[in-house]
């Protein structure tokens, strides 16, 4: 299976990748391309981005969390029937895992995708000097190949004359030449943009406005040939499956009901794998989504609950205003159903936020902080829980500005290496609680064990 591809990369964050990759996404798609979208790392706010683009649901490439041989078998999951994948990278083009080389960097998932990459320039503040950043870039590494450059942020024409003069020097075509004044604004908060579910019409405006950038200011003929340039897949790659369908799974017999698995989403809880849904689906769930914004009840049946990442301190007094569901959710936990709670479903879990009543199945307070705690953590399970039996080893990733005290009376759910050793989260009855977030993918046991443990508790 071959995919035509690019992968978007820049020299560092803040150089515009994300209005370069959603707007070629969205590009491509209007000329009646289906386009597969990616994003490389951990990241959950650009993929909701890329989706509304392309209309398919956006995933991510993640070299650490999941590891380097399952970037290629995701990346042709995710990119089934389509005619074109746009790949947006990570931080600079060589960042990649603190003290750990090139691993999860852009560089990396370009070279195990072998695909070729365009380099976006933030190109306000030099003229001849791009030359040499340029050229830095594309010879760094000879595995990588830089097959074109988009100039960001260009002031004028002469200012554009001038860039595409130094270039010419350096053998990297350019590829597109996007203004300065027609630079498309997406707010942010505290953790990056703020998610399409927190204003959707808003991101539909500035998806088609960044299409319109780029449809202006690029060459989609050349980066269409570009994509289609790419060399073959290692031999052997084949797409990534979650497993055997929910109808044939050999733990499912044929007098049993499919217990239904509660997922929440809403403004309040965006941040999830797709990956997530297809493996509980696969072991045999019903998955059910839910919003604990609006919803006064689990949905009906709810055998297992999963609380995903996303904003709760924005939403806070609304969540702790939704009563019903909060007391549903304890009664849930307290007679042992499987709950799996990450980042901010572990504050929902809390018995307070920032002095809001939580759902108080976990007897700790969280609080928003100034302290920004972020990076990828290598994790072994302490004891064992419904995701995982001691011992059991993962790889997560922390980013949150809260901290969470514990009181007494709940075991740790990780012991973690990096950057010092300590323990995290919590395991209490059917609750396993944490800062991390994980990609299941890289343990699909974890939820065949969840779904297990729901037919059973």
């Amino acid at each position: 299976m071959s995919v035509p591809r690019l992968v978007i990369a820049a020299p560092c964050s803040g150089s515009g990748k994300t209005t370069v990759a959603t707007g070629l996404m969205a590009a491509f798609a209007a000329r009646g391309l289906a386009v597969s979208p990616h994003k490389v790392g951990p990241d959950y706010i650009d993929p909701g981005y890329h989706a509304l683009a392309t209309g398919r649901v956006g995933r991510n490439l993640d070299a650490y969390l999941c590891g380097p041989e399952l970037v290629a078998p995701l990346f042709l999951h995710g990119a089934r029937g389509c005619d074109l994948a746009v790949v947006e990278g990570v931080m600079g083009l060589y960042d990649g895992a603190a003290g750990e080389g090139e691993l999860a960097s852009t560089a990396h998932v370009a070279k195990l995708l072998r695909a070729p990459v365009v380099l976006v320039v933030d190109a306000s503040s030099q003229s001849r000097s791009v030359a040499a950043l340029v050229h830095g870039f594309a010879s760094w590494d000879p595995e990588v190949r830089v097959g074109g450059v988009i100039l960001n942020k260009v002031a004028s024409d002469r200012h554009e004359s001038l860039l595409r003069e130094a270039l010419d020097s350096a053998g990297v075509p350019v590829l597109g030449v996007l203004r300065r004044v027609a630079q498309v604004e997406t707010p942010s908060r505290h953790l990056g943009l703020v998610p399409v579910a927190e204003r959707r019409s808003a991101a539909v405006e500035a998806v088609a406005s960044m299409a319109d950038q780029v449809l202006r200011g690029c060459d989609l003929a050349a980066l269409e040939g570009l994509a289609r340039s790419a060399g073959a897949l290692p031999e052997g790659s084949a797409p990534w499956a979650p497993g055997l369908p929910a109808r044939d799974h050999p733990s499912r017999s044929a007098d049993r009901r499919r217990p239904v698995v509660a997922v929440a989403g809403g403004e309040a809880f965006t941040f999830s794998y797709a990956e997530h849904t297809e493996l509980l689906t696969a072991a045999g769930a019903e998955v059910v989504a839910f919003d604990p914004l609006r919803d006064e009840r689990l949905p009906e049946g709810t055998a297992g609950l999963v609380i995903g990442g996303g904003f709760p301190e924005v939403y806070a007094a609304e969540l702790s205003a939704n009563e019903p569901l909060r007391r549903a959710v304890a009664e849930l936990a307290l007679s042992g159903a499987p709950v799996a709670a990450e980042c901010a479903g572990l504050l929902y879990l809390s018995r307070e936020l920032d002095g809001q009543p939580m759902c108080g199945v976990l007897d700790a307070s969280a609080r928003m902080t100034e302290r920004l705690t972020l990076g990828y953590r290598d994790a072994v399970a302490v004891g064992d829980s419904a995701l995982a039996p001691a011992g059991t080893r993962m790889r997560g990733h922390e980013f949150h500005r809260t901290v969470v005290e514990p009181g007494a009376g709940a075991a740790p759910a990780w012991g973690v290496r990096a950057p010092v050793r300590r323990v995290e989260g919590f395991v209490q009855q059917g609750v396993h609680a944490s800062y991390l977030h994980t990609h299941w993918a890289s343990e699909p046991g974890v939820a065949r064990r969840f779904v297990e443990r729901c037919r059973t508790s």
